[in-house]
């Protein structure tokens, strides 16, 4: 094998002047593990949803599902900014992530109001985030923090409304 086949990915002392990074990494995972698993989630209702708000249900959340399969990577990729490792094993990210599956199968209005709640619960891990990032002079993590807070509030909000009775 080639010596540039041999390189093992490490952490970085970055000095930006942010502090804690570690911290903030560890946020950042956690917000990465929320995404990841939401992603897969709303992916699987978009896939089996049916009945009269089949089309609507079906639509939004593919919308969703590629905004979160987007923001997995500029999530990631902050992290390494930091200087540390993004995780690297689905036992982790499954473990790290408030969302939890479902054993039976839901109704369209059941999926909607599930992925709202879910919605909700990473936006609040968020607001956690963007407070610890503003603490530790981390404005771009800080940015990106509310930019995810901002689609995960929206997408509740949409798909409560799609729900609504």
């Amino acid at each position: 094998m080639t010596k540039s086949l041999n390189v093992v990915p490490s952490e970085k002392s970055v000095k930006t002047g942010v502090r804690d990074t570690g911290a903030i990494a560890l946020g950042l995972a956690d917000a990465l593990a929320d995404t990841y698993t939401l992603l897969f989630k709303t992916h699987s209702y978009h896939w089996n949803v049916e009945g009269p708000l089949f089309y609507s249900v079906h639509n939004l959340t593919e919308t969703q599902y590629e905004d979160l399969f987007a923001a997995t990577d500029v999530l990631a990729e902050r992290i390494r900014a930091l200087g540390h490792l993004a995780p690297t094993r689905l036992a982790d990210i499954v473990e790290a992530s408030v969302i939890k599956e479902h054993e039976n199968a839901l109704s369209a209005g059941e999926m909607c109001e599930d992925l709202a709640s879910d919605h909700e619960r990473v936006a609040h891990r968020l607001h956690a985030l963007i407070e610890m990032a503003g603490r530790e002079k981390d404005a771009v993590t800080e940015d990106l923090a509310t930019a995810r807070a901002t689609f995960h509030e929206k997408a509740a909000w949409m798909l409560r409304a799609i729900a609504a009775e």
